[in-house]
């Protein structure tokens, strides 16, 4: 495929053309790299296409071609290399069954933008515009990636994603080094790579549904076992947890649990992919008591801060803002307001603020804890 000048790319269809590709880019390389997918009607993002980039060579990777794993894996999975990639979240869920721990090394740069002064979750676009002038062309966001074959302006805007991420990527590890934050920026990516990996779900999906917040622990702990379910559903049968059963609907069956299978077929219409095997087995999901030891694995969903609660996330709020001005960070970034609510109401040190967040923050938030 022929492709503008500005985004040139070699079209790979064949796993010796892609060995061969990889094959030239030293161990220790800066790898740029960038995916599209589509996720419209499954569980799993549908990987389309692979961009690659190093030294002023770019590559797409057609993964609809051949198989690609095995290529990849021994410079990007297992070698010193740095992978490069701008909000890399999702694109990592979808190289997940390619490169299973991620990329060995990855480098973020929206995240490294942050660190270095660029603002909260910069886009692409504006970050190539900020650090090289140059003004993409968004058109093909919406493509379908998945036909065949792709077009001219298809190509040329996939190549686009990693034409200038050598550039950035040098830019940006300069400005970290001169603000000391490389050690930061490395434990974030390291963050983001965990989170792509837990291929299994979260065991306490419960906890994000603030409406259930004053129900009673056993009713708490039949939410979960419903919602846990459901995400076992969803990925078995590849489809969107909603099409199995939706957040209102879970709710509303926790609450008050259908009477009969024709009580839940009655409730259930217009779920997508609730067939009559998966209604069989959501009403098998009710009919053992919840036991004392399912209350206790349940994790209680966190509440609104409230009184002496709500006081206490405005002065942790105003120490994080104060804190984010002195670091010249994003209070977003330093501290999202998520982590505060959490930590205030349930006095438990998240996740979320180990690492580095807790050499800055801990000592100075836990003595405004509310009595």
């Amino acid at each position: 495929m022929s492709l503008p000048e500005t985004a040139a790319a070699e079209w790979i269809d064949h796993r010796d053309a892609l060995q061969a590709w990889l094959a030239t880019i030293p161990a220790d390389a800066a790898v740029g790299l960038d995916t599209e997918f589509m996720r419209r009607n499954t569980f799993y993002p549908q990987l389309a296409l692979l961009q690659l980039g190093w030294n002023g060579r770019h590559a797409l990777v057609d993964p609809l071609a051949f198989e690609i794993a095995d290529a990849l894996q021994p410079l990007l999975g297992a070698g010193p290399a740095a992978t490069v990639m701008h909000s890399a979240s999702e694109d990592l869920e979808t190289l997940a069954p390619l490169l299973p721990g991620g990329p060995h090394i990855l480098f973020d740069t929206q995240i490294a933008a942050a660190f270095v002064g660029m603002g909260l979750g910069i886009s692409y676009r504006a970050l190539v515009a900020e650090l090289t002038g140059v003004d993409l062309d968004k058109g093909e966001t919406r493509s379908d990636w998945l036909q065949r074959p792709l077009t001219t302006s298809q190509c040329s805007y996939a190549a686009l994603d990693v034409v200038y991420l050598k550039t950035i990527h040098e830019q940006l590890g300069k400005r970290l080094l001169q603000r000391d934050r490389s050690a930061w920026h490395a434990e974030d990516c390291e963050r983001l790579k965990r989170r792509a990996s837990h291929r299994d779900g979260d065991p306490q999906p419960q906890r994000t549904m603030r409406a259930a917040v004053e129900w009673p622990a056993a009713q708490q702990a039949l939410l979960r076992r419903l919602l846990l379910w459901r995400d076992r559903s969803a990925r078995r049968l590849d489809v969107p947890r909603p099409w199995l059963l939706d957040d209102t609907l879970a709710l509303s069956l926790a609450q008050q649990p259908p009477a009969s299978l024709g009580d839940l077929e009655q409730r259930s219409r217009g779920q997508r992919a609730l067939r009559s095997v998966q209604r069989n087995e959501l009403f098998e999901v009710f009919v053992p008591a919840v036991s004392a030891e399912e209350i206790t694995a349940t994790a209680r969903i966190p509440g609104h801060p409230l009184g002496e609660a709500k006081k206490s996330l405005g002065a942790m709020k105003q120490l994080v803002d104060s804190l984010a001005g002195e670091l010249d960070l994003p209070p977003g970034l330093l501290c999202p307001r998520k982590a505060l609510e959490e930590y205030v109401v349930t006095a438990e040190w998240p996740e979320f603020l180990e690492g580095w967040r807790r050499d800055v923050l801990h000592d100075r938030l836990v003595t405004l804890l509310p009595d």
